[in-house]
């Protein structure tokens, strides 16, 4: 996209804050909670889940939020439905169409420490993100904070905390999901995936649009 002159125009990007829990369980179901504060939807959650077949299903609360979702990310079949996230002390307890999940946070570790101390306005910038992305690669195999989504465009993630779970308990359609286990193989729904220990993150998301509409 290019604007007078050739000069080349930066697309509109969207910025989301929030948290990011992932989880997986012993049945082989992977669990990706988002839980978006600050978004240009307004507050909303969203559950991205990858059965142990690979197949992929977005539950996501709005026809809007489940559109603009699924532009930006892979998935085999999408459900609009209540998603309702519920924070106590350390416990999460989400429900979302026939997923109920609880998860249990424990205290931060250094990384998460670390992740605090960087001042927010800087932790959300692209240009910060960018320079972290090796870092990140490192200490957490998997895990990708800049990438291009399933439209093509660029999304970046700045994390600002991050959190161990160290209890879950799910069941989808009925059936017990099992007990918490390493998120493994990793999640496809876009570039990267969580980090492969459960854990709960807070994150600036940045995601390019096309422009208007």
């Amino acid at each position: 996209m290019r604007g007078p002159g050739g000069v080349p125009r930066r697309r509109p990007r969207l910025r989301f804050d929030g948290w990011i829990a992932g989880v997986g369980t012993s049945s082989g179901t992977r669990i990706v909670l988002g839980h978006w504060q600050r978004s240009p939807f307004g507050p909303f959650s969203d559950v991205m889940l990858e059965r142990a077949d690979g197949r992929r299903l977005l539950l996501a609360p709005t026809r809007r939020t489940a559109d603009f979702v699924s532009a930006t990310y892979t998935f085999d079949a999408v459900e609009v439905t209540p998603v309702d996230v519920r924070v106590a002390g350390d416990i999460w307890t989400v429900s979302a169409g026939s997923l109920e999940l609880r998860l249990v946070t424990g205290r931060r570790g250094l990384l998460g420490c670390l992740l605090r101390a960087v001042p927010g306005v800087l932790a959300g910038r692209p240009e910060w993100i960018a320079l972290t992305d090796s870092v990140a690669r490192v200490l957490l195999p998997g895990v990708r904070t800049r990438g291009r989504g399933a439209s093509g465009l660029r999304a970046w993630y700045g994390a600002r905390d991050l959190r161990p779970i160290h209890g879950v308990s799910a069941s989808f359609e009925g059936g017990d999901l099992g007990t918490a286990a390493p998120v493994e193989p990793p999640v496809r729904f876009g570039f990267g995936s969580v980090p492969r220990t459960p854990a709960l993150t807070r994150i600036t998301t940045t995601v390019e649009t096309r422009g208007p509409g």
